[in-house]
């Protein structure tokens, strides 16, 4: 495992500080999630759905709390008190690296800020994820994705047209600007571990949702800087390549993705319309983006002759980009996503057989492993404060005053 030995003291809660330590854990980092005694995680009670257990019945560990804590461990600890502060530094002292997304000033008003931890363990690696980080006007907003695909551009590229029926704004159907910021926040840890272990020194970084939300609009925030002009929504079109899009066939869609000039000629062969390649108003992309109103509505017609097996099965022979437009029953039963091992079985204390996506990460020499289920709440906080060098008096006496 890559990271075996690697201490995580994870703070963090609900998607984009969990999203970032689960892959640390999948990557074979010890991850102790600290939660709220009796509630723990706010993602735990965000159901329905609740994982069942083996009569059919609702747990109440839901399902979005599961698919972004496995490989971890639980302790509760209340952090407003001051035995809880002691414990959190406690642990802390003997980490590599924190994770945490609370609201800006919490941590230093409990003693847990990034000077305090990084003055105690001069090594550790201090990551703090908030809506729109620790400086700037908005510093003492809370942050929530919505708010973050709204504010940081998103929705306003995302949806039909204004022009057609159903247009305006959309969000994205998974909460994007959470898991871009931390994948970012993940990156930005291993980078800081690798400066950490060829100097000794650690550091801290500041990750906020809006800014990964910004650095992902990526060609088409290029696309306004360059030139000074917004790109409006253009549905499930392409700002920048034409044809690349859904279309209407005859029993349903599919997506063409036409990336370059070869492969226009290849679909209009298939299609039938090699003249459409040899017409100056679409024989290049940028042609083709120009003339957009002209030969979407040729395209259109055109595929609309012919049923969705009939079209991927012709387009992928001359090796034309398109795809299936597939619901999730679709997507786990598809024999790709079947051959990469997308799924995978965990055991988890409620259900012998709870099955979750898979990590996406495929190393050669240290590959991925589920070690552990989702934790039940304080399943571990025994285990990791004798860890930690607490004895069990100081842990029943901690918890008599309900600090764990």
């Amino acid at each position: 495992m890559s990271l075996a030995g690697l201490r995580v003291l994870d703070l963090s809660r609900v998607l984009a500080g969990p999203w970032c330590t689960q892959t640390l854990a999948d990557l074979g980092a010890d991850v102790v999630k600290v939660e709220r005694p009796v509630v723990g995680d706010d993602t735990r009670s965000w159901g329905p759905p609740f994982l069942a257990d083996a009569d059919g019945d609702d747990t109440g560990e839901s399902a979005y709390y599961l698919g972004a804590n496995r490989n971890k461990r639980s302790i509760t600890i209340d952090l407003a008190t001051p035995e809880g502060q002691n414990v959190v530094r406690r642990l802390a002292a003997r980490s590599d690296v924190v994770v945490e997304n609370f609201k800006v000033g919490d941590m230093a008003r409990y003693g847990l800020d990034a000077a305090t931890l990084c003055a105690l363990n001069p090594r550790l690696v201090y990551c703090s994820i908030t809506g729109f980080g620790q400086t700037g006007p908005y510093r003492d907003r809370a942050g929530y994705d919505y708010a973050v695909q709204a504010m940081g551009g998103l929705m306003s590229v995302t949806g039909e047209r204004d022009d057609l029926p159903g247009g305006g704004p959309q969000k994205v159907g998974v909460a994007v600007a959470d898991l871009f910021t931390g994948m970012y926040a993940t990156v930005a840890i291993l980078a800081a571990l690798r400066h950490r272990d060829a100097t000794g020194q650690g550091q801290s970084i500041d990750m906020a949702l809006m800014d990964a939300q910004v650095a992902m609009l990526a060609n088409l925030g290029a696309n306004y800087l360059v030139t000074g002009k917004p790109p409006r929504r253009a549905g499930n079109a392409h700002q920048n390549i034409v044809p690349y899009q859904v279309f209407e066939v005859a029993d349903g869609h599919i997506i063409l993705a036409v990336g370059n000039d070869n492969q226009f000629r290849k679909f209009c062969g298939v299609a039938g319309t090699p003249e459409l390649a040899m017409d100056v108003r679409f024989a290049t992309n940028a042609d083709r983006v120009r003339h957009r109103d002209v030969l979407i509505p040729l395209l259109a017609a055109r595929l609309r002759l012919r049923t969705k097996g009939d079209w991927l099965a012709m387009l992928e022979a001359a090796k034309v980009p398109c795809g299936a437009i597939n619901a999730l029953d679709e997507v786990f039963a598809d024999p790709q996503v079947l051959a990469r091992q997308m799924t995978v079985d965990v055991p988890h204390p409620l259900n012998d057989h709870l099955r979750l996506v898979a990590s996406p990460m495929r190393l050669s020499q240290t590959p991925v492993t589920v070690r552990r289920p989702p934790p039940m709440l304080g399943e571990h906080t025994e285990q990791v404060l004798l860890e930690a060098g607490m004895t069990s008096a100081d842990i029943a006496a901690l918890r008599l005053h309900n600090v764990v």
